[in-house]
C-alpha cells in the first residue's frame, strides 16, 4: 500500500476513576491506570496488542506524558510499536500532539485507540479499516443504545425528568479511523475553538464531518471503573 495505516495510543493520563486496591497500586499510589495488570500484563500493553493483530497497521506510536516512567517496561519487545513523550493535559491535546510528531502525508490513516480498551477483538478493528478503506472516509466503533435512557433533572437529589428514545442512539467506541492530516486540523480547530472534544469523531464534527458509524463489540469495553477490571479478566 502506498498509503499508511498508523495506530495512535493516547496513554498521557492517570485514570484516577478506575483505582483499585490492587497490590501494583498499593506498592506505586502513584501508578496510572493503563499500567494496571490484566492477566499478568500492563492494559496498556494489551490494548497495543490489540491494534498489532491487523497486519495493515504499519506501527503503533503510543503517546505518553513527559514525566512517564513505566512505559518502556510495559512495552518492551512488543514489534511495530514506539512510545513518544509529547502527551498533553487532556486527551484531544495528546492525539493533537502525537499527529504534529508523526508528520504524516496526505493519504495516510491514523487509527486512535483507548489505552483502557484491552478487550478489542480483531474482527472489530478489521471491519472498521475495512469500511473506512472502502467508502474513503472516516469512522469509529460503535454500538448501539441497548437500554432505555433517562435524563436526569438538574436537582439536588437524581430524578428523572425525561425518558430519551434510544432508536437513534449510539455509544461511541475506538478505534476511531480517520485521515492523519484531516484530523490533525479538526483537532486543532477544535481547539481554537474551545471545544471540550472527548473524542476524535467530536472534533470532525466541528468541521461538518459526519463519520461512519461501524458495529463495535460489548466486549471493547472501557475501564473506567475498579470493577471494570474484573469484568475484562473475565473476558480476556
Amino acid at each position: 500500500m502506498s498509503k499508511k495505516i498508523i495506530a495512535i495510543v493516547p496513554a498521557a493520563g492517570i485514570g484516577a476513576r478506575a483505582r483499585r486496591q490492587s497490590t501494583a497500586a498499593l506498592l506505586k499510589p502513584d501508578l496510572p491506570k493503563q499500567y494496571e495488570l490484566l492477566q499478568g500484563l500492563p492494559m496498556l500493553r494489551l490494548s497495543v496488542m490489540a491494534m498489532l493483530a491487523d497486519s495493515r497497521i504499519d506501527h503503533v506510536r503510543v503517546i505518553v506524558s513527559p514525566t512517564d516512567t513505566w512505559v518502556k517496561q510495559a512495552l518492551d519487545g512488543l514489534e511495530r510499536t514506539v512510545w513518544r513523550a509529547v502527551g498533553g493535559a487532556t486527551r484531544a491535546e495528546t492525539v493533537h500532539n502525537g499527529l504534529l510528531e508523526l508528520k504524516a502525508n496526505d493519504e495516510d490513516w491514523v487509527v486512535v485507540h483507548d489505552a483502557a480498551r484491552p478487550g478489542l477483538p480483531a474482527q472489530a478493528l478489521t471491519r472498521l479499516i475495512d469500511t473506512c478503506l472502502e467508502q474513503d472516509r472516516g469512522g469509529l466503533l460503535a454500538i448501539p443504545v441497548p437500554d432505555t435512557v433517562k435524563r436526569a433533572s438538574d436537582a439536588a437529589v437524581a430524578q428523572v425528568e425525561k425518558t430519551i428514545a434510544r432508536e437513534q442512539l449510539w455509544l461511541a467506541q475506538t478505534p476511531q479511523m480517520f485521515k492523519a492530516n484531516e484530523l490533525l486540523h479538526a483537532l486543532a480547530h477544535a481547539q481554537q475553538q474551545g471545544s471540550q472534544v472527548t473524542d476524535e469523531s467530536s472534533a470532525m464534527e466541528l468541521l461538518g464531518h459526519q463519520p461512519l458509524l461501524v458495529q463495535g463489540s460489548a466486549k471493547n469495553v472501557k475501564v473506567t471503573w475498579p470493577d471494570d477490571f474484573k469484568l475484562l479478566e473475565k473476558w480476556l
